[in-house]
């Protein structure tokens, strides 16, 4: 065989990044190290790619090496697909070798049908959670794998929760979720024409396929244009045998961050549902409990993950976001990456990683993405404004700065008013990746459900967007376009006013300051500047401008354009006069209104920079 295009776990390791993706090289490592990692196989990035050269189809000899490792996985955890004595349930996951969170496709609980989920209802002595799997199962396999949608099984969930008064999934019981799953198996066959798929296998190679389709799907395609991941790299598929948080009470699943990725505070943060599997905390269906509370419930896991935790981030030497699963009271690992952050949090980790001699001085530069920094320039609350003004409502700060905008409730409608000029804020429910282009559109999003580990919270901290999550006192009508908070009804279109800081949500517009910059900001530029071999120079036009530019550490200025000395207020009304001028007169006396304006930006822009050299382009209309 030319290439190998399949790797245990066991095989690999945190260096091959670009052939097993982030997440792969990620579980090789950490079973490499010892962690608890429920084991499995990476299918390559070059298998992805050559799926994509061969008209997306997965070739014979790929194929022949995906089901020898499905065999050397049946061995490794002593069980069979579709046996009816020891089944193996697998989930079926994306990895590119660049953190794409939510971008890409999952498929949970594969491998069930109607016989397997007898069997481990029986061998569980657990009805309720073997067709809980199986409900789940059938609505991502439509949805991913045969692009069903799953708006039409969410309408079904609803409708029985509707039917036996309850509001919680967790609320149905294992009869409920049966007849679900049967409506649901006759909703796939309304839809598609056939009966849903019985055979493991079959259904392994439908969800594979749709993994690396999905690399090709618009939402990752704008996440990689915004983060400029090359559409060549191709994402690998991590195929690992289940771990169940859904079992009971006795297990629970979560996502944590080893620092907190808003301010950047040494602590563990992060959230913990109980009976749930791991897309109910980032998908925001259930508000999940804080991590803390973990220790309340399962003491001797979370004593277990505590270490882990510190084990993980001295082994990166870098904050790392985790997602772990709890079976029973016994704790899996199911990923690790370093985690996306604020700026502020960026600056903070960079500087604290330094003195607890993690990193060198220049690691700590070379981890900060520059891209980020932008969000230190963005506006927070004045807080004499918002002394005057009462919160409507407080939920999770997800993502910090400040948001004021006009009230959209969908994606496209965010984008087309922001490309009118509008300023927005998108309220939803939840936010999923087909959110992403309004997210971006947006001046900040609410959220009514969902945590700090979310979608929405993740991605807009990654975008530098203020975000606010977990507003369950919302109530939303998106068929109206208003939502109700304390008895207010709000309509789409009002102003409405988040602070990602504090979580604190305020009806109409709330003055907002500059940012001002940190002790961290400064210690990091010190030593961007003690390290580099090149200076920058800033554009800058006015002196507020080149102040700016200086604080933030330009050495000059590159190119002051007068012409943008005159764009606003009586300064362009001025210009005009000089430009439109019939006589030598008329044109002097404009001048003379022009020239203290002009002489008094100069010399402001030259007390800014300080020493350094100023290049100033003349006007000549």
């Amino acid at each position: 065989m030319s290439k190998k295009y399949c790797y245990l776990f066991t095989e690999g390791n945190a260096k091959m990044r670009e052939l097993l993706g982030g997440k792969g090289a990620n579980l090789a490592e950490m079973t490499n190290i010892g962690l608890p990692v429920p084991q499995g196989f990476t299918i390559t990035t070059e298998a992805c790619t050559q799926y994509y050269e061969d008209g997306r189809q997965i070739n014979g000899e790929i194929m022949a090496e995906i089901m020898e490792y499905i065999e050397k996985m049946e061995k490794i955890t002593g069980k069979k697909f579709g046996d009816l004595e020891n089944p193996l349930l697998v989930s079926v996951r994306s990895g590119a070798r660049a953190s794409m969170p939510g971008m890409m496709d999952t498929i949970l609980n594969l491998g069930l049908n109607e016989d397997v989920v007898d069997v481990i209802a029986k061998k569980s002595n657990n009805p309720r959670w073997a067709w809980d799997c199986y409900r789940r199962f059938i609505q991502m396999y439509s949805d991913v794998v045969m692009e069903v949608g799953k708006k039409y099984f969410e309408q079904l969930i609803d409708a029985m929760k509707e039917k036996k008064g309850v509001t919680q999934d967790v609320e149905l019981s294992a009869e409920d979720l049966k007849e679900l799953a049967m409506q649901f198996k006759a909703e796939y066959k309304s839809k598609i024409g056939s009966d849903f798929p019985t055979d493991p296998k079959e259904q392994l190679i439908g969800a594979i396929k749709a993994v690396f389709r999905s690399w090709d799907n618009p939402r990752a395609n704008v996440y990689r244009r915004d983060n400029d991941i090359p559409y060549s790299w191709g994402t690998a598929v991590n195929v690992q045998s289940m771990a169940f948080g859904n079992m009971g009470d006795d297990c629970g699943t979560g996502v944590a961050f080893t620092r907190d990725p808003a301010t950047g505070e040494k602590k563990l943060m992060g959230e913990f549902l109980t009976n749930a599997q791991g897309e109910d905390v980032v998908a925001g269906v259930r508000t999940p409990m804080p991590i803390a509370e973990m220790a309340e419930k399962f003491p001797e896991a979370y004593d277990e993950f505590v270490k882990v935790c510190n084990i993980l981030e001295d082994h990166y030497r870098d904050m790392q976001d985790m997602e772990f699963t709890v079976e029973h009271g016994k704790l899996y690992m199911l990923q690790t990456r370093n985690g996306k952050r604020t700026a502020p949090a960026a600056l903070k980790i960079a500087c604290d990683l330094v003195d607890e001699g993690m990193i060198s001085e220049q690691q700590a530069v070379a981890m900060i993405d520059p891209r980020n920094l932008d969000t230190l320039l963005h506006p927070q609350f004045d807080p004499k404004a918002l002394k005057a003004t009462e919160p409507v409502g407080k939920a999770l700060p997800a993502s910090p700065g400040a948001a004021c905008g006009k009230i959209v409730f969908n994606a496209e409608d965010a984008k087309e008013w922001a490309a009118r000029g509008e300023k927005v804020v998108l309220v939803r429910l939840e936010t999923s990746p087909e959110d992403i282009e309004g997210m971006k559109a947006a001046q900040g999003i609410l959220t009514v459900r969902g945590g700090m580990t979310s979608h929405a919270a993740v991605v807009a901290r990654g975008m530098g967007k203020c975000c606010v999550s977990g507003a369950g006192e919302i109530v939303v009508d998106y068929h109206k376009r208003t939502f109700t908070v304390k008895g207010v009804t709000i309509n789409e279109g009002d102003w409405i006013s988040l602070n990602g800081s504090t979580g604190e949500v305020y009806l109409g517009k709330v003055a907002t300051t500059e940012a001002s910059l940190d002790h961290d900001f400064r210690t990091i530029m010190d030593l961007a500047e003690k390290h580099t071999r090149m200076y920058v120079r800033t554009n800058a036009d006015t002196p507020r401008d080149a102040k700016v530019a200086r604080d933030f550490g330009a050495k000059g200025v590159g190119l002051c354009r007068t012409e943008h000395m005159f764009f606003e207020g009586d300064r362009i009304d001025a210009m005009r006069e000089m430009i439109l001028s019939d006589t030598v007169e008329q044109r002097r006396i404009a001048l003379s209104k022009i020239l203290p304006m002009q002489r008094s930006d100069f010399e402001g822009i030259l007390e800014a920079m300080d020493g350094f050299g100023v290049t100033i382009r003349l006007l000549d209309p």
